[in-house]
């Protein structure tokens, strides 16, 4: 304890130290400023500035999904603030921690209607997991303590911090609590070990098991375990769009992706089943169809460290609350203790099953004679995977195609946007990407349509030798939205026709490197000299403009109802 008093500003950065907080990203306004010019005198805390608020948000996440820390963004009052909900809610849909510290004008202003007040409290306070609006400045380092602490345990997810212009200014002792006490949350971690027998008797005499890994696997580290339970078990692994990384694409055990543009022999796999060990899964509506035609002879095992996830779209017959990686410890050590018969020859038997059905695998259809995106997204992971890269994507077609292409053996390796869908999310979160891991080969995969959502941080970029590489699949089209209308409204394009700049001029404007790529045999040249810039770079890839992403179940469809070509 001393007696030395600080003013709020210098309390925050003090309180971010304490939390081990190295980056932050950031844009400046008027109500934070003592912020800023406390960012000024110290060196312990490097500040990124990027070109737009919604930018920082998303950054911080990307920080986290690489690193498993919590990201931090700092924005000013009003605007500042109100462009921060799309990135606040993208956390909040996927699962990953991040404080977003807001300015508020001065405490006596609010409710006045004053210049740049905005309600952040109210606005953010569906989307994040919790929000504080500071009223004393005593009360900061608790709230900052408390936050960190609610963002990073139970289930993950975005804390917003709103912070009024005079709580900043305002006095007081730097005395760091060392622990919290949050009344009614308590994240239950253990998983009841009798719930956890009966799940493994169910999967030990299963004959058609599947295990089902979400986001929940990743955000847990409960990698090996999983693996061990399923080579254990013998029971093949699909994984979810948020579950990428967590399950060896190697592994002969692997089914890759389940759901509406997951391998055709997962989804069948999950539909036969007659067991499912659903793992930090929130059974979303992109994974199970239609939801009363999914997977009708299955016993379902759930776990969740989320009690409201388990049974809230699909009934759990075993619900277990619990970290998943403290789950399967258990489930392993029960096993270990007392080996039960698990039906090897019925497991073969399904394993030879699931490998007729890959058998079956989608057509591409090419018309215009142009590149295929498939082909470049084929020879961007062939060209790369020696560098083990973070691979970031924005969202659309080109989001799937690189989740069903590239190959990850390990986790934080791919980022992107899952329950939210923000067009946008991926340019920033390379970023973030390149902040956590400077040493990294960093590739954000982007259609034409989403990289103009936050193609202005390629100044962020350049500022701070951020040395992502844009690889945009130009087909001049919104691509999903594009094949959406073409299959389900007779080939009406409504508004899906989208103009872009020219992007290698644009890269050369802001001080980054700009390649055209348009035939076959220009792609992995491209790629090389790509990888050996010094700068940021935009690779434009002149693409064909009507592929398709298949295999493909349309929304409200089961499953088993997989369209794999444009004939189907």
């Amino acid at each position: 304890m001393t007696n030395e008093l600080y003013t709020g500003a210098e309390i925050l950065l003090k309180s971010l130290v304490e939390e081990g907080v190295k980056e932050i990203f950031g844009y400046p306004g008027g109500v934070i400023l003592t912020i800023y010019e406390a960012l000024y005198n110290q060196n312990d805390i490097k500040h990124y500035l990027v070109r737009h608020e919604q930018a920082a948000v998303h950054a911080a996440e990307g920080y986290a999904r690489t690193t498993g820390k919590c990201g931090v963004a700092l924005v000013t009052s009003g605007p500042g603030a109100t462009n921060t909900v799309t990135g606040i809610a993208n956390a909040y849909y996927d699962g990953y921690p991040i404080v977003v510290f807001t300015g508020q004008v001065g405490l006596n202003q609010i409710g006045n209607d004053a210049f740049q007040e905005a309600d952040v409290v109210g606005i953010t306070r569906s989307c994040c997991k919790h929000n504080y609006l500071v009223k004393d400045v005593k009360d900061l380092q608790r709230i900052i303590k408390e936050a960190f602490h609610i963002a990073t345990t139970g289930k993950p997810g975005p804390v917003v911090v709103d912070l009024p212009k005079d709580i900043l200014t305002q006095k007081t002792a730097f005395n760091y609590p060392k622990t919290v006490k949050l009344a009614g949350y308590n994240p239950n971690y253990k998983g009841h070990p009798i719930q956890i027998g009966r799940a493994l008797k169910m999967l030990s005499e299963a004959h058609r098991p599947v295990i089902i890994s979400g986001g929940g696997v990743l955000t847990s580290g409960a990698y090996k375990e999983l693996e061990k339970v399923a080579n254990m078990l013998k029971i093949p692994v699909a994984h979810t769009l948020m579950g990428t990384g967590t399950f060896p694409s190697t592994n002969v055990l692997d089914l890759g992706m389940l759901g509406m543009h997951g391998s055709f022999w997962a989804n069948y796999a999950v539909s036969h089943s007659d067991v499912i060990f659903a793992l930090g899964t929130r059974f979303n509506d992109r994974i199970t169809g239609c939801l009363q035609r999914f997977a009708r002879d299955a016993h379902v095992i759930h776990v969740d460290i989320d009690p409201c996830s388990i049974s809230k779209n699909v009934k759990a017959d075993i619900p277990i609350v619990g970290d998943v990686k403290n789950v399967l410890v258990e489930l392993i050590s029960q096993y270990e203790k007392k080996p039960l018969n698990i039906y090897e020859e019925d497991k073969q038997k399904w394993l030879e099953q699931i490998n007729e059905w890959k058998q079956k695998k989608a057509v591409p259809v090419h018309t215009s004679g142009k590149l295929s995106a498939l082909t470049v997204i084929k020879t961007l992971y062939e060209a790369t995977k020696e560098y083990n890269p973070i691979v970031c994507t924005e969202v659309g077609q080109h989001q799937m195609w690189t989740a069903q292409l590239f190959k990850f053996n390990e986790p934080r390796k791919f980022i992107t946007s899952g329950g939210l869908g923000t067009m946008g999310f991926g340019f920033p979160a390379a970023m973030g990407a390149c902040a956590a891991k400077p040493d990294t080969l960093v590739l954000n995969i982007a259609g034409d349509g989403s990289i103009q959502m936050n193609i202005q941080e390629l100044a962020t970029c350049v500022d701070y030798g951020f040395k992502v590489i844009n690889c945009v699949i130009d087909n001049g089209y919104l691509g999903m939205v594009r094949q959406w209308q073409e299959k389900l409204f007779h080939k009406h394009y409504s508004q899906t026709k989208i103009s872009h700049p020219d992007f290698v001029k644009l890269a050369e404007a802001y001080g980054a490197l700009g390649i055209r790529v348009e035939h076959e045999d220009e792609i992995v040249p491209a790629i090389k000299r790509a990888i050996e810039a010094k700068s940021p770079v935009i690779i434009d890839f002149v693409t064909e403009e009507c592929e398709m992403v298949y295999p493909w179940v349309l929304a409200g469809e089961p499953l088993t109802k997989v369209l794999l070509s444009n004939d189907c």
